[in-house]
């Protein structure tokens, strides 16, 4: 088959989205290799974040015109390219299809993650949530099947976007593969040692954003004879908000922020982690609890939503609100070894759900 995707998170996108469709085309390429996986994307990209197989081929715009209008190009004049290169299927990776597609003979599916702007509107400008709300729509009106990331996800999209829930399937992610490997020691000590890190931490991977809820995790910390290791940008006005709080309550030597950490080094992270403590407010899924099963580390996250669609039954589950509640959750695991051991054994069992050759199964299903 002669496959294509909307691949502008593969090349651009550093974190979630991007990882996703890492993911998947790379598990795509290697358990199905006899198919051409097309990958559009506007514009060349600075680094190499998506290394292409021998079966991938990377599509640019053409001409001048739509080089500089890239962005235009991928919503709608992309269907001609489509059309010359005999796509057969076309899958939007990101919530978007361009318009016009529905009028071809190409069969398309599009992956909608979340709809966190429809949920928390107040995290959004006025103008972000319209256009995200008519992308999002559009698309899962036109697409022949709509993939939801969980069970959450397409409870959403049935009550916010009004689609037929027999169109949408659910089809888990999974995580990146470095996750899933094993390092040597002295590999582990040069990363310990790279990054300062503690011998004993509480680990949070993710943006540092209001919905993400750094906050009360820093709170929970706060008496607790540990520290916490923060992965993620820190640059918003939540930071800052976190920062000041830190600095206020003189907690500077508990609390380390890192960025800019590549894949293999935030593996070892995980491993290194006593605890790994998500307490976001919503997510369409939660790839970072994936990562933490496979790295053999118990985790806590919250109540309800998806959160335990991802982290099973072996994972300790909290309001996220409630950071009184948090630290009680960090100080029963620190406490009992036997139940950090059972919570880390039993949460890489589960996570054998989300391994490549399942994911890959059910996403190809889809297409054939």
């Amino acid at each position: 088959m002669r496959i294509g995707f909307d691949a502008k998170r593969a090349f651009h996108n550093g974190t979630g989205l991007g990882n996703y469709s890492r993911d998947l085309l790379r598990i795509l390429s290697k358990f199905y290799p006899n198919n051409t996986y097309f990958l559009y994307n506007p514009k060349k990209s600075k680094d190499k974040r998506y290394p292409l197989a021998n079966n991938n081929i990377e599509i640019l715009p053409k001409s001048k015109f739509w080089k500089k209008l890239s962005s235009i190009w991928r919503q709608g004049a992309i269907v001609k390219q489509l059309v010359a290169d005999k796509i057969e299927i076309y899958h939007g990776l990101s919530g978007e299809l361009p318009k016009g597609i529905n009028k071809t003979n190409i069969k398309t599916l599009v992956t909608i993650h979340d709809l966190i702007f429809v949920r928390y509107p107040e995290l959004y400008s006025f103008f972000d949530r319209k256009i995200h709300f008519a992308k999002f729509k559009h698309a899962a009106q036109i697409a022949d099947v709509v993939i939801a990331i969980s069970e959450q996800t397409k409870k959403d999209i049935v009550t916010f976007l009004g689609i037929n829930p027999d169109k949408i399937k659910v089809v888990y992610q999974g995580c990146a593969a470095a996750f899933k490997k094993e390092y040597n020691q002295d590999l582990i000590d040069k990363t310990k040692e790279k990054f300062n890190l503690p011998n004993n931490f509480i680990l949070n991977v993710g943006t540092i954003e209001e919905r993400k809820n750094v906050l009360n995790l820093v709170k929970a910390i706060q008496n607790i004879d540990t520290k916490l290791v923060v992965v993620g940008n820190d640059k918003s006005d939540y930071a800052k908000k976190v920062k000041q709080y830190i600095s206020d309550n003189n907690m500077q030597n508990k609390v380390q922020f890192l960025k800019n950490v590549d894949l293999e080094a935030l593996a070892i992270i995980y491993k290194l982690a006593d605890i790994f403590v998500y307490p976001s407010i919503f997510e369409g899924f939660g790839i970072p609890i994936i990562e933490a099963l496979y790295s053999k580390t118990a985790v806590i996250t919250s109540k309800d939503g998806c959160f335990s669609e991802a982290g099973g039954a072996n994972s300790m589950y909290i309001n996220p609100s409630d950071s009184v509640e948090i630290e009680n959750a960090i100080v029963q695991i620190l406490n009992n070894p036997s139940l950090k051991k059972e919570m880390e054994e039993k949460g890489l069992t589960f996570a054998q759900k989300f391994n490549d050759d399942v994911i890959v199964k059910n996403i190809y299903k889809l297409y054939t």
